[in-house]
């Protein structure tokens, strides 16, 4: 709620995290009570992360399940699904969760929370686009992808970028359909821009470097 209330008539959008969030493994009751206080408070994007156990032990009914459930709940918010791609341990495993998400009506399919090591990759990151493009031509409808964790420099996002346009096509080139999850890319992209303006690089004296 302070968060909507600071960015009223801004125009910027409130993400949330819901269904327990990073382990996603509560009861379906608790998710659903987690994402409906958080569209109460505001929120105009929930993400939710799949129950990976579930998933791991073959049990899709259920994840399935859960993703529709939540995305009833969001009511006109978006869902953001993350996969918790590194512990989906194949990559098979990812395009089967990212068909699985789309199906269910997820809006956007993220690669990770954050908490788990490896996180966001390209060879990920390319299912992932592949399924969103292949989805699309199946059905019509076009879902957004999230690579998240991991992406730390300038010239890792740029080979994202490249990605996107090669795999999907410029139509995911805007931040309605991609967007990197990149907290830590900001200092090495002020710094960059620094570079360009001024011909050298900024210490840490000038750009923090957390």
């Amino acid at each position: 709620e302070t968060a909507v209330a600071a960015l009223d008539g801004s125009g910027v959008g409130v993400a949330s995290v819901a269904t327990a969030f990073p382990s996603g493994r509560a009861p379906l009751e608790a998710k659903l009570a987690d994402t409906r206080a958080a569209v109460q408070a505001g929120a105009t994007e929930i993400d939710m992360v799949i129950d990976r156990g579930a998933f791991l032990s073959g049990d899709y009914g259920t994840v399935f399940e859960q993703i529709t459930a939540v995305k009833q709940t969001c009511g006109d918010a978006h869902l953001k699904v993350i996969l918790e791609t590194g512990e989906l341990a194949t990559l098979d495993n990812v395009r089967r969760a990212s068909w699985l998400a789309m199906r269910a009506g997820a809006d956007f399919i993220k690669t990770s929370t954050g908490k788990v090591s490896p996180a966001a990759t390209l060879p990920v990151t390319l299912v992932m686009l592949e399924a969103v493009r292949d989805y699309r031509a199946a059905t019509g409808r076009q879902v957004g992808v999230k690579p998240a964790g991991g992406i730390r420099t300038t010239k890792d996002a740029i080979k994202y970028l490249v990605l996107v346009n090669e795999t999907a096509g410029p139509d995911w080139l805007t931040p309605q359909w991609f967007r990197l999850g990149a907290s830590s890319v900001l200092n090495d992209l002020l710094m960059q821009r620094r570079k360009l303006t001024t011909g050298v690089y900024s210490g840490p004296d000038y750009f923090t470097l957390d």
